[in-house]
């Protein structure tokens, strides 16, 4: 579908089974938007693929949506996700997914995170918890027997060598004598997470937790006498230990076009622009730019743009004064003087650079990878700390050509 400059699409995104429609306002490179994040479905949909092209056709696959979607707009990808054929979606905590049901997404979705006082806001929303203690599944059971509920769906948690959530092997004979007398719930999967699955370095450690998990569920199944859905693979998983995807697998960064595999170029799914609010030719005898005076004018001048995004978007203040270097025009220029919350400058001395020209902060150039190497950090954190404030526009890769 071939899409005008500034003109606005609107896109009709229908779940499989249940008719829905999410309308999604996409507007490719709008003169007036002068930041945002750009969704490309191309390329979400290029690595959905190629992770569903790594399963067997009967294992299913959750897709993460927590944290916003991992920045990249929760409501957006959820429909992506769904209309391509998620079997399921999770979200981290009950707000999130009461925020998909009021959005009109129909797909099963997992709460990895479900505090006790939250468990009325599931049933009502139709969400299905995940349960890592004896306490929560104590209490979640006595909140369905008050309303009379029987076969509520949960997924239980077993801690295989992670340790932050989880049912130790300790603890399972608790848990099965309480699964025996607890008619109010029916057990939906049984999972675990995997610490380092994409460190080469650790996967006799990798390997250890999938055997323990798998002796630990089958376990569990002999316990209730049906066997839930087995998953243990996130998306370093999928792509390193593919031979282990048991029933399900949850697949989280991957989808986001960040891959545990060296040199294996999964497409870049959000691309971080805006526009150039001011640009400014300062001779030596100016003074200083930005806060603290740390942006210095060379002895022959400098020529400064200013962009209008800056720590409070996501633009680490770590990226000040030159660390931080984004593509304008096609030339990567550097930061000069301190981030700002709102705003931050960059030395275009020497470039052609104009009151609206597009700044990439992250995309093809520079990737999330290489921002991330810079900062010392993973993708994951500077991905979810781009704020609602910034908007998601939906692209394809023919609006570009």
């Amino acid at each position: 579908m071939l899409i005008s400059r500034n003109s606005y699409v609107t896109l009709s995104f229908r779940a499989n089974v249940v008719s829905r429609e999410i309308f999604i306002l996409i507007n490719m490179f709008r003169e007036e938007e002068f930041s945002r994040l750009e969704i490309n479905l191309d390329g979400c949909l290029d690595n959905y693929k190629y992770f569903r092209s790594k399963l067997q056709d009967s294992t299913k696959l959750l897709v993460l949506v927590k944290a916003n979607a991992y920045g990249h707009g929760a409501v957006e990808f959820a429909s992506l996700m769904e209309d391509a054929g998620a079997d399921y979606l999770a979200v981290a905590y009950p707000v999130e997914g009461m925020e998909l049901r009021q959005a009109g997404i129909k797909a099963p979705i997992m709460v990895l995170t479900a505090g006790t006082d939250s468990f009325e806001q599931i049933i009502n929303y139709g969400l299905e918890p995940g349960i890592p203690n004896i306490y929560s599944l104590r209490v979640l059971c006595e909140v369905l027997r008050k309303r009379g509920m029987t076969d509520f769906p949960v997924h239980l948690k077993l801690d295989t060598g992670m340790h932050r959530l989880g049912f130790m092997t300790e603890e399972l004979d608790e848990l099965l004598a309480f699964l025996k007398d607890c008619p109010q719930v029916k057990v939906k999967s049984v999972y675990s997470h995997l610490a380092a699955a994409d460190d080469p370095s650790c996967d006799d450690f990798t390997l250890g937790q999938i055997e323990l998990f798998r002796k630990n569920a089958d376990r569990l199944s002999e316990a209730v006498g049906y066997k839930p859905l087995y998953h243990i693979l996130n998306s370093a998983g999928i792509e390193r230990f593919t031979q282990y995807q048991f029933d399900m697998v949850r697949l989280g960064i991957g989808i986001y076009g960040v891959s545990a595999i060296p040199g294996n170029n999964l497409c870049p799914v959000a691309s971080f622009k805006c526009k150039v609010l001011q640009v400014k030719t300062l001779a030596p005898g100016d003074g200083t730019i930005g806060y603290g005076r740390h942006g210095k004018i060379a002895p022959e001048g400098t020529v400064i743009a200013t962009i209008p995004v800056g720590y409070a978007d996501g633009v680490d203040r770590h990226l000040s004064c030159g660390n931080g270097r984004f593509t304008v025009n096609g030339h990567i220029v550097p930061t000069i003087g301190n981030v700002c919350m709102d705003m931050c400058m960059l030395d275009v001395t020497g470039l052609n650079v104009k009151v609206g020209d597009t700044v990439t902060i992250f995309g093809e150039n520079p990737t999330i990878t290489e921002l991330a190497g810079i900062l010392g950090t993973i993708p994951y954190e500077i991905l979810t700390s781009v704020p609602r404030r910034i908007r998601r526009i939906v692209v394809r890769d023919s609006d570009k050509r």
